[in-house]
């Protein structure tokens, strides 16, 4: 069998997961058995990351809709719930937005919502 030299892509391979661990502590950053541990640790922890990041960005938005709302009398499902009624398609991030940054807005969307439910009633 003729002997194989791989230095040159064995070098890089090397190289390649010695870079992706540089600024790990110790020997995380030097040695490369351990290195190669490491990134392909934080390499999982980055895909579920990017998975956990979504719920906990929604959880965010619902909590402030919901401080928002209550100031306002209503319970966080019952404004979604009338939203959904008088089709008010605002997505859970515009309505933190607007709770953030345009309060007016946000209270006269409660009035209409509610406005809206007051018409049905009446007219049932």
């Amino acid at each position: 069998m003729v002997r194989v030299k791989r230095g040159n892509v064995a070098r890089k391979r090397r190289k390649k997961i010695l870079s992706l661990a540089s600024g790990y502590r110790g020997a995380h950053s030097v040695l490369f058995k351990v290195a190669n541990q490491q990134v392909m640790k934080a390499l999982r922890y980055s895909y579920i990351g990017r998975k956990q990041k979504k719920r906990i960005f929604r959880q965010i938005w619902i909590k402030r809709i919901n401080a928002a709302s209550r100031l306002n009398g209503i319970s966080y499902s019952q404004l979604i719930h009338k939203f959904q009624k008088s089709d008010i398609d605002l997505n859970r991030k515009m309505l933190s937005q607007l709770v953030i940054l345009d309060t007016s807005t946000f209270k006269l969307l409660l009035n209409v919502t509610s406005d809206q439910s007051s018409e049905m009633f009446k007219s049932v």
